[in-house]
Protein backbone atom coordinates (compact mmCIF):
# COMPACT_ATOMS: atom_id res chain seq x y z
CA UNK A 1 0.00 0.00 0.00
CA UNK A 2 1.33 3.31 -1.31
CA UNK A 3 2.07 6.03 1.78
CA UNK A 4 -0.08 9.06 1.54
CA UNK A 5 0.21 12.48 2.78
CA UNK A 6 -1.98 13.34 5.30
CA UNK A 7 -3.13 17.06 4.97
CA UNK A 8 -5.09 17.51 7.98
CA UNK A 9 -6.71 15.70 10.60
CA UNK A 10 -10.09 16.92 12.41
CA UNK A 11 -12.77 15.47 14.52
CA UNK A 12 -14.18 13.65 12.40
CA UNK A 13 -12.36 13.10 9.03
CA UNK A 14 -9.15 12.75 7.78
CA UNK A 15 -7.82 14.78 4.95
CA UNK A 16 -5.46 13.34 2.15
CA UNK A 17 -3.64 14.51 -1.18
CA UNK A 18 -5.71 13.17 -3.89
CA UNK A 19 -3.85 10.85 -6.46
CA UNK A 20 -4.39 13.82 -9.23
CA UNK A 21 -3.22 17.66 -9.11
CA UNK A 22 -5.92 19.80 -7.59
CA UNK A 23 -7.42 16.56 -6.18
CA UNK A 24 -7.74 15.46 -2.22
CA UNK A 25 -9.21 12.04 -0.47
CA UNK A 26 -11.53 12.96 2.35
CA UNK A 27 -11.77 9.59 4.70
CA UNK A 28 -14.21 9.13 7.30
CA UNK A 29 -13.28 8.12 10.82
CA UNK A 30 -15.88 6.29 13.22
CA UNK A 31 -14.60 9.38 15.97
CA UNK A 32 -17.39 11.27 17.61
CA UNK A 33 -17.02 13.95 19.43
CA UNK A 34 -19.19 16.91 21.30
CA UNK A 35 -18.95 20.37 22.83
CA UNK A 36 -15.56 21.13 20.71
CA UNK A 37 -14.23 17.63 21.08
CA UNK A 38 -14.72 17.61 25.52
CA UNK A 39 -16.63 14.18 24.96
CA UNK A 40 -15.31 11.60 22.48
CA UNK A 41 -15.94 7.90 21.63
CA UNK A 42 -15.26 5.35 18.93
CA UNK A 43 -18.53 4.28 17.44
CA UNK A 44 -18.09 1.02 14.92
CA UNK A 45 -19.42 1.86 11.82
CA UNK A 46 -20.37 5.52 12.12
CA UNK A 47 -17.15 6.69 9.24
CA UNK A 48 -19.18 4.15 6.92
CA UNK A 49 -22.47 5.65 6.95
CA UNK A 50 -21.40 9.10 6.65
CA UNK A 51 -19.50 8.45 3.85
CA UNK A 52 -22.55 6.84 2.49
CA UNK A 53 -24.85 9.18 2.97
CA UNK A 54 -22.97 12.15 2.67
CA UNK A 55 -22.20 10.85 -1.22
CA UNK A 56 -25.89 10.43 -1.48
CA UNK A 57 -26.80 13.97 -0.92
CA UNK A 58 -23.68 15.29 -2.72
CA UNK A 59 -24.88 13.50 -5.85
CA UNK A 60 -28.51 14.60 -5.51
CA UNK A 61 -27.47 17.85 -5.01
CA UNK A 62 -25.37 18.12 -7.83
CA UNK A 63 -28.03 16.98 -9.99
CA UNK A 64 -30.17 19.95 -9.55
CA UNK A 65 -27.41 22.24 -10.10
CA UNK A 66 -25.50 22.80 -6.57
CA UNK A 67 -21.94 23.12 -7.46
CA UNK A 68 -19.93 20.86 -5.05
CA UNK A 69 -16.31 19.52 -3.87
CA UNK A 70 -17.40 15.77 -4.30
CA UNK A 71 -16.33 13.74 -7.34
CA UNK A 72 -17.03 9.93 -6.87
CA UNK A 73 -16.54 7.40 -3.64
CA UNK A 74 -13.74 5.23 -3.63
CA UNK A 75 -14.70 2.79 -0.96
CA UNK A 76 -16.53 2.38 2.32
CA UNK A 77 -14.39 5.60 4.10
CA UNK A 78 -13.02 7.26 1.39
CA UNK A 79 -14.09 10.21 -1.32
CA UNK A 80 -12.04 11.76 -3.92
CA UNK A 81 -12.74 15.30 -3.74
CA UNK A 82 -11.53 18.33 -5.42
CA UNK A 83 -9.26 20.15 -3.61
CA UNK A 84 -10.50 23.55 -2.72
CA UNK A 85 -9.97 26.56 0.00
CA UNK A 86 -12.21 26.44 2.26
CA UNK A 87 -13.74 29.55 3.52
CA UNK A 88 -13.50 29.82 7.37
CA UNK A 89 -17.13 29.76 8.44
CA UNK A 90 -19.75 27.41 9.23
CA UNK A 91 -22.98 28.24 7.94
CA UNK A 92 -25.95 27.27 10.15
CA UNK A 93 -30.07 26.47 8.54
CA UNK A 94 -32.35 26.53 11.51
CA UNK A 95 -36.23 25.29 10.39
CA UNK A 96 -36.93 24.68 13.77
CA UNK A 97 -35.74 25.66 17.30
CA UNK A 98 -33.28 23.40 18.82
CA UNK A 99 -30.08 23.18 20.10
CA UNK A 100 -27.67 26.35 21.04
CA UNK A 101 -30.40 28.46 19.06
CA UNK A 102 -33.24 27.36 21.75
CA UNK A 103 -30.65 27.97 24.86
CA UNK A 104 -29.31 31.43 23.31
CA UNK A 105 -33.03 32.76 22.47
CA UNK A 106 -34.93 31.12 25.23
CA UNK A 107 -37.42 29.41 22.18
CA UNK A 108 -38.78 26.40 23.68
CA UNK A 109 -37.15 23.38 21.18
CA UNK A 110 -39.19 21.78 18.63
CA UNK A 111 -41.19 25.39 17.75
CA UNK A 112 -41.25 26.03 14.22
CA UNK A 113 -39.36 29.41 13.08
CA UNK A 114 -41.45 31.85 11.36
CA UNK A 115 -38.97 31.38 8.13
CA UNK A 116 -35.81 29.34 8.06
CA UNK A 117 -32.74 31.28 9.76
CA UNK A 118 -29.48 31.30 8.17
CA UNK A 119 -26.63 31.81 10.67
CA UNK A 120 -22.47 32.05 9.91
CA UNK A 121 -20.06 30.93 12.78
CA UNK A 122 -16.12 31.28 12.70
CA UNK A 123 -14.53 27.84 12.20
CA UNK A 124 -12.42 28.55 15.61
CA UNK A 125 -12.65 25.48 17.68
CA UNK A 126 -10.45 27.45 20.13
CA UNK A 127 -12.72 30.19 20.44
CA UNK A 128 -15.58 27.83 20.14
CA UNK A 129 -16.89 28.49 16.47
CA UNK A 130 -18.38 32.08 17.77
CA UNK A 131 -21.37 33.09 15.91
CA UNK A 132 -20.76 36.24 13.70
CA UNK A 133 -21.95 38.63 11.96
CA UNK A 134 -22.38 39.37 7.69
CA UNK A 135 -20.08 42.53 9.06
CA UNK A 136 -17.30 40.99 10.85
CA UNK A 137 -17.26 38.80 7.84
CA UNK A 138 -16.39 41.39 5.37
CA UNK A 139 -14.39 43.44 8.08
CA UNK A 140 -11.98 40.84 8.67
CA UNK A 141 -12.08 39.63 4.81
CA UNK A 142 -13.01 36.12 5.58
CA UNK A 143 -15.15 36.10 2.81
CA UNK A 144 -16.67 39.26 0.48
CA UNK A 145 -19.77 40.54 0.21
CA UNK A 146 -20.78 38.76 -3.13
CA UNK A 147 -19.57 35.83 -1.69
CA UNK A 148 -21.73 35.79 1.38
CA UNK A 149 -24.40 36.53 -0.96
CA UNK A 150 -23.65 33.62 -3.21
CA UNK A 151 -23.28 31.37 0.18
CA UNK A 152 -26.69 32.34 0.87
CA UNK A 153 -28.67 31.85 -2.02
CA UNK A 154 -26.85 28.29 -2.30
CA UNK A 155 -27.59 27.75 1.25
CA UNK A 156 -31.08 28.29 0.80
CA UNK A 157 -31.60 26.22 -2.17
CA UNK A 158 -29.83 23.53 0.11
CA UNK A 159 -32.33 23.57 2.24
CA UNK A 160 -35.29 23.62 -0.10
CA UNK A 161 -34.18 20.89 -1.23
CA UNK A 162 -33.24 18.81 2.04
CA UNK A 163 -36.07 19.32 3.56
CA UNK A 164 -38.41 18.24 0.39
CA UNK A 165 -36.34 14.81 1.08
CA UNK A 166 -36.66 13.37 4.14
CA UNK A 167 -40.22 15.05 4.24
CA UNK A 168 -40.79 12.38 2.14
CA UNK A 169 -39.08 9.57 4.15
CA UNK A 170 -41.13 11.21 6.97
CA UNK A 171 -38.06 12.56 9.05
CA UNK A 172 -37.86 16.81 9.82
CA UNK A 173 -35.02 18.90 9.37
CA UNK A 174 -34.72 20.62 12.32
CA UNK A 175 -31.47 22.28 11.85
CA UNK A 176 -27.89 21.67 9.73
CA UNK A 177 -24.18 23.18 8.91
CA UNK A 178 -22.32 22.99 5.87
CA UNK A 179 -18.97 24.54 4.92
CA UNK A 180 -17.91 25.92 1.32
CA UNK A 181 -14.88 26.26 -0.61
CA UNK A 182 -13.24 28.40 -3.02
CA UNK A 183 -12.78 26.37 -6.26
CA UNK A 184 -9.40 27.54 -8.82
CA UNK A 185 -11.30 27.62 -12.16
CA UNK A 186 -9.67 30.11 -14.72
CA UNK A 187 -8.11 32.06 -13.16
CA UNK A 188 -10.76 33.09 -10.57
CA UNK A 189 -12.90 30.88 -8.62
CA UNK A 190 -16.10 29.65 -7.36
CA UNK A 191 -17.98 28.40 -4.41
CA UNK A 192 -18.80 25.17 -3.89
CA UNK A 193 -20.39 23.17 -1.45
CA UNK A 194 -17.44 21.29 0.57
CA UNK A 195 -16.80 18.79 3.55
CA UNK A 196 -20.41 16.76 4.17
CA UNK A 197 -23.96 16.36 4.85
CA UNK A 198 -24.88 12.96 7.32
CA UNK A 199 -26.39 13.07 10.66
CA UNK A 200 -23.08 14.32 12.24
CA UNK A 201 -24.40 18.03 10.77
CA UNK A 202 -27.57 17.77 10.76
CA UNK A 203 -30.45 17.29 13.32
CA UNK A 204 -32.92 14.93 12.26
CA UNK A 205 -36.44 14.26 14.28
CA UNK A 206 -38.69 11.62 12.64
CA UNK A 207 -41.84 13.51 11.58
CA UNK A 208 -44.58 11.21 13.47
CA UNK A 209 -42.29 10.93 17.12
CA UNK A 210 -39.63 13.45 17.25
CA UNK A 211 -37.49 10.78 17.97
CA UNK A 212 -33.84 11.84 17.01
CA UNK A 213 -32.01 10.01 14.12
CA UNK A 214 -28.66 12.17 14.57
CA UNK A 215 -25.17 13.19 16.58
CA UNK A 216 -27.66 14.31 19.40
CA UNK A 217 -28.07 10.91 20.68
CA UNK A 218 -24.40 10.86 21.17
CA UNK A 219 -24.20 14.81 22.86
CA UNK A 220 -27.31 13.61 24.52
CA UNK A 221 -26.78 10.04 25.76
CA UNK A 222 -29.38 8.82 24.35
CA UNK A 223 -27.38 5.63 22.82
CA UNK A 224 -28.61 4.22 19.83
CA UNK A 225 -26.02 6.42 17.75
CA UNK A 226 -25.20 3.99 14.66
CA UNK A 227 -28.66 2.87 14.61
CA UNK A 228 -30.23 5.87 14.62
CA UNK A 229 -27.58 6.66 11.06
CA UNK A 230 -28.39 3.21 9.75
CA UNK A 231 -32.22 4.51 9.73
CA UNK A 232 -31.57 7.29 8.49
CA UNK A 233 -29.55 5.49 5.32
CA UNK A 234 -32.65 2.68 5.55
CA UNK A 235 -34.99 5.31 4.73
CA UNK A 236 -33.08 6.74 1.92
CA UNK A 237 -32.82 3.79 0.21
CA UNK A 238 -28.42 3.94 0.55
CA UNK A 239 -29.26 0.70 2.86
CA UNK A 240 -31.60 -2.03 3.53
CA UNK A 241 -31.65 -4.43 6.14
CA UNK A 242 -32.09 -8.28 5.95
CA UNK A 243 -35.36 -9.96 5.99
CA UNK A 244 -34.19 -12.56 8.60
CA UNK A 245 -32.27 -10.08 10.61
CA UNK A 246 -33.21 -6.47 11.06
CA UNK A 247 -29.99 -6.19 13.10
CA UNK A 248 -28.38 -6.99 9.51
CA UNK A 249 -27.94 -4.51 7.12
CA UNK A 250 -26.22 -4.62 3.70
CA UNK A 251 -24.82 -1.91 1.56
CA UNK A 252 -26.21 -1.49 -1.29
CA UNK A 253 -23.74 -0.04 -4.37
CA UNK A 254 -24.65 2.12 -6.57
CA UNK A 255 -23.83 1.74 -9.98
CA UNK A 256 -25.08 5.69 -11.02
Amino acid sequence: MSRRTKIYEGKAKILYEGPEPGTIIQYFKDDATAFNAEKKAILDGKGVLNNRISEYMMLRLGEIGIPTHFIRRLNMREQLCKRVEIVPLEVIVRNIAAGTMSKRLGVEEGEVLPRSIVEFCLKRDDLGDPLVAEEHITAFGWASADEIEEITNLTLRINDYLCGLFAGIGIKLVDFKIEFGRLAVDGGHQIVLADEISPDSCRLWDRETNKKLDKDRFRRDLGGVTEAYTEVATRLGIIKENGNNSNVVSIVKNED
